[in-house]
């Protein structure tokens, strides 16, 4: 058996547990989640993470067009230090976040979905402040396109058990 047709093959073992569990892709016609696109309305940004949350999140489910449901958030992100040298210089920084969520039928107030969405990501410290601050700056984006990621895959996934239509 030549490397190629193993390659199908395995492929198709491994296919096999997917098309018994009644797997389809979250975008196939027909899908929920293809009636999301532009139809969701995230709160108004108040804060700089804020705005790059929301930002992610409309790059990923379209501008609100027709909005039928209404994401609100809750933004908590907290800074630690990480590596710490003997003279109490700060090498590295760790950056937490959580977005509490919840997903609102516009017509009728209706909570659908939610949760809480978490995750971190680090950022060296330097001697310059601007490369410092740059750097600080960068995971913040990160850490709030990861947040828009989780919550964006979430929605997407539920989106048959909730009616979304």
């Amino acid at each position: 058996m030549s490397l190629s047709d193993r390659r199908h093959l395995l492929a198709l073992i491994l296919a096999l547990p997917l098309a018994g569990c009644g797997f389809s892709p979250v975008y196939a016609p027909g899908a929920p989640a293809n009636a999301l696109a532009g139809r969701i309305e995230a709160d108004a940004p108040n804060s700089r993470d804020s705005f790059i949350f929301v930002t992610e999140f409309e790059t990923r489910m379209g501008r609100p067009e027709a909005p039928a449901y209404r994401l609100t958030y809750q933004i908590a992100t907290q800074r630690y230090d990480l590596a710490v040298t003997t003279e109490g210089a700060i090498l590295r920084y760790n950056l937490t976040g959580q977005i509490t969520w919840s997903l609102i039928d516009i017509a009728t107030g209706a909570r659908l979905t939610g949760g809480t969405a978490s995750s971190f990501t680090g950022s060296a410290a330097t001697t310059s402040t601007v490369a410092a601050q740059t750097a600080e700056d960068n995971a913040r984006r990160r850490l709030m396109q990861i947040l828009a990621t989780q919550i964006v895959t979430k929605i997407t996934a539920t989106a048959g058990d909730w009616g979304a239509s």
